[in-house]
């Protein structure tokens, strides 16, 4: 797979190398040969934010023959993309490539009137002012990344790791996501949204913490019954509680958290196993295929069997 980069004058070298450190792991990974090439307006060079000056930056051309273009930031002072690079993008998405906005560059690609109708996601610093902006787009100010399938934006900073760890999810499959976020040390899939960071960073919790302890048995019990109460008994804590203190850890309900875990142990058992569907369902904790299709269909937008043959792993 081919994927541009967009690098631009003041851009963060955090925001540009997260696309590449997660893109070109597929490759050292052996899951794909996935190929990252920077470009800009003007091939040559570009001066990060930090005062680096980095070289070897290709033209425009490099988005002609690019399956994903990521913007992975944006200006500071927020003006609209110029008339080449608009173009450039347009003719890309015209022709099947996604067009990705990481971050402020969420702004950006709404500016290219794609997201017109739909939702999207940026920094929350941004998050009123694309709003206004766009009146057209319902920005969510909750979640990591809105991915629909076409356009792809996330919201702030380290959220675009989550967002291209999507990204391989999906054209590769959860096992190869998160080989790649085992490799990179990074949680292949975070709960919550962008709102948790809003007033205040979350901590992380200690695997003594009650939560985490209760938590880690539910990792260990998918198929069981698993309801708030059940939960909370691990815990040791009154459901009033452990529900409170569930979501300042995580950012979710606990019912959320364990259909998310419940779907992942899916697709891994999918991808890696020759299960049937009714075994899966019932050692998932669905307890039967049918809740288990409902499940994977409304999160994935597939069947399970779908899923298996296109993601299907074993040797």
């Amino acid at each position: 797979m081919q994927i541009a980069v967009h690098a631009f004058e003041g851009v963060s070298m955090f925001h540009l190398s997260v696309p590449q450190i997660v893109f070109d792991e597929v490759t050292r990974q052996g899951l794909g040969s996935w190929r990252t090439t920077l470009f800009s307006e003007r091939p040559g060079s570009v001066t990060t934010a930090e005062g680096y000056s980095l070289g070897g930056i290709a033209g425009l051309e490099a988005v002609t023959g690019a399956d994903l273009v990521v913007v992975p930031s944006w200006v500071d002072d927020g003006r609209e993309p110029g008339p080449s690079l608009r173009l450039a993008l347009l003719e890309a998405h015209e022709r099947g490539a996604t067009i990705a906005g990481l971050c402020l560059g969420a702004l950006a690609v709404a500016d290219l009137g794609l997201l017109e109708g739909r939702s999207a996601v940026t920094h929350w610093h941004a998050v009123e002012g694309m709003a206004e902006r766009h009146p057209g787009i319902t920005v969510e100010a909750d979640v990591l990344y809105l991915d629909h399938g076409d356009v792809l934006t996330s919201a702030g900073t380290a959220s675009g790791i989550d967002a291209c760890l999507h990204v391989v999810r999906t054209r590769l499959g959860a096992e190869a996501a998160n080989r790649v976020a085992r490799s990179l040390v990074v949680a292949p899939h975070r709960e919550g949204g962008q709102a948790q960071f809003i007033e205040r960073p979350v901590a992380q919790r200690a695997a003594t913490d009650p939560v985490a302890v209760a938590m880690a048995w539910a990792l260990e019990h998918l198929g069981d019954e698993l309801g708030v109460d059940r939960l909370a008994a691990q815990a040791r804590m009154s459901r009033r509680t452990f529900i409170r203190s569930f979501r300042a850890a995580t950012g979710t309900t606990p019912a959320a958290w364990v259909r998310s875990r419940r779907l992942d142990e899916a697709r891994r058992l999918l991808e890696t196993s020759d299960l049937s569907i009714d075994r899966i369902a019932a050692s998932c904790g669905f307890g039967n295929p049918v809740t288990l299709r409902q499940n994977f269909a409304s999160a994935f937008g597939s069947t399970p069997s779908g899923y298996r043959r296109r993601f299907d792993a074993r040797p």
